[in-house]
C-alpha cells in the first residue's frame, strides 16, 4: 500500500477526494455499537428521516441510496413512464456524466436537451421544448431536471428556481432538482433549505451527502408523499436498499443534528472565494465566471496548465476546457496558498518564455 506523503496531500480537482467530516464519522462510530434491525428499519433512518422533515420545515417522504446517479436516475424514473421525456440542460450532470442510467432505469425516458448559460435552464428553453411537438410520435415532456449548482458552478437563485417552477405548471410538468451540492448552493444564498427547494415549486430534491462531507450517500427527498408510491420497490430493484442502511443515515443525523451540513458548505465556498480573488492578480491566468459556490474554473495557456500538473497538482479541463479547482469542507488555506504560488511560478515561467527576444536569451 502506498502511503507517500505525495498521495496523501490535499488536491482540488474534485470535492469527492475529502475525506469523511467528524460529525459524520462520529455517527457512524455511535451507530456501529451492538446491533440494530436492518433494510432501514433502524432508529438512525428514523431519526435522519425526522431530521430532513425538521430542516426542510414539512413532512417529506424520505430515502437513502448509495450515489448522485442511483438518486437522480431513480427519481426521474419515479416521474415518468417509458414514453415520457426529461427536459434539461446540455451540461447537466444527467446528460453528460450518468452513462444513460437515467434512461435505463426509466426503461428509456429520453433526455430533451437544451442549450443553457453557465449551465442553466430558462423558462422560454422550458417553454421551447415542452411545445416544440405533441403529437403522439414525439416523447411526451413529462418533467424537468435542474442542477444546483451547476456543472459550471452557477447557482440557481429563489427567483430563478420559482420562475422555472412556474413555467413546468403551465406545461403540467414535474420539478426535479439534482442537488448534488445543495448544500454549497444554500450557503451561497443565504436562505432555507425551504425556500430553495420546496416553497420555490421542486417536487423531487436528491441533497447530496458525498460531497457535503460523507463518505457516501445522497437523501432522495419527495415533498408530495404521491411522487413517493412504490420508490422503496425502485431502490431496492436497483441494488440501492442497503441492508445496514444505518451506516447511510447516521451520518446525515450527524451532519444535520449539529449544522454541519452547512458549515462544511460555507467553508467550502469561502476556500474558493480566497481562491479566485488571488487568481485574479496572476497574469496570463483568468477566473472564467464568476464563483458563487465551491468552484472555480480558470482559463490559461495549455502550457501553463501542463506546468502546474507537473508539480502534482490535479485538476479536470472537461468543460470548455478550462481547468476546474473544487473546495471542500477540509480544505486547507495553507494548501490553497500552495497552489497559488506554483500557479503564479507556472504563469510567470510562460510569461517569461513569450517575451520578445526570450528564444535568444535561452543561447
Amino acid at each position: 500500500m502506498n502511503t507517500d506523503d505525495e498521495d496523501l496531500a490535499q488536491q482540488f480537482a474534485s470535492d469527492n477526494y475529502a475525506g469523511i467530516c467528524p460529525d459524520a464519522w462520529t455517527a457512524m462510530q455511535t451507530a456501529n455499537r451492538g446491533h440494530a434491525s436492518a433494510y432501514g428499519d433502524d432508529l438512525w433512518t428514523a431519526r435522519a428521516a425526522n431530521a430532513f422533515r425538521e430542516l426542510f420545515e414539512t413532512s417529506c417522504e424520505l430515502f437513502f441510496v448509495f450515489n448522485g446517479t442511483a438518486a437522480n436516475s431513480l427519481a426521474l424514473a419515479a416521474l415518468c413512464q417509458s414514453y415520457h421525456s426529461v427536459i434539461c440542460c446540455d451540461s447537466s450532470h444527467v446528460e453528460t456524466d450518468e452513462c444513460g442510467a437515467p434512461e435505463f432505469f426509466s426503461n428509456g425516458s429520453k433526455l430533451l436537451v437544451a442549450q443553457g448559460v453557465d449551465g442553466k435552464l430558462t423558462p422560454d428553453s422550458i417553454h421551447e421544448l415542452a411545445t416544440k411537438r405533441q403529437d403522439i410520435h414525439y416523447p411526451k415532456p413529462r418533467v424537468v431536471t435542474i442542477t444546483e449548482p451547476t456543472e459550471t458552478g452557477r447557482v440557481y437563485t429563489v427567483d430563478e428556481v420559482q420562475a422555472i417552477s412556474a413555467a413546468c405548471k403551465a406545461h403540467g410538468l414535474s420539478l426535479h432538482m439534482d442537488g448534488a451540492r445543495f448544500a454549497n448552493a444554500c450557503a451561497s444564498l443565504g436562505c432555507s433549505p425551504a425556500d430553495l427547494s420546496w416553497k420555490s415549486g421542486v417536487d423531487v430534491l436528491c441533497f447530496g451527502g458525498t460531497k457535503n462531507g460523507m463518505a457516501v450517500g445522497e437523501a432522495v427527498i419527495f415533498f408530495d408523499p404521491q411522487l413517493a408510491v412504490d420508490f422503496d420497490y425502485r431502490c431496492k430493484q436497483a441494488g440501492q436498499l442497503a441492508s445496514k442502511m444505518r451506516f447511510l443515515a447516521a451520518p446525515w443525523v450527524g451532519m444535520l443534528e449539529s449544522g454541519s451540513w452547512l458549515s462544511n458548505a460555507v467553508h467550502a465556498n469561502r476556500c474558493a472565494a480566497y481562491f479566485a480573488d488571488r487568481v485574479a492578480a496572476i497574469p496570463n491566468v483568468t477566473v472564467v465566471s464568476p464563483v458563487d459556490a465551491n468552484t472555480v474554473f480558470l482559463s490559461a495557456d495549455d502550457d501553463i496548465l501542463e506546468r502546474l500538473r507537473t508539480r502534482g497538482w490535479k485538476f479536470y479541463t472537461f468543460i470548455g476546457g478550462a481547468a476546474r479547482f473544487m473546495f471542500a469542507w477540509d480544505s486547507d488555506l495553507k494548501r490553497v496558498d500552495a497552489l497559488l504560488a506554483d500557479l503564479e511560478e507556472c504563469a510567470s515561467a510562460e510569461a517569461a518564455h513569450t517575451l520578445p527576444g526570450a528564444a535568444d536569451l535561452k543561447h
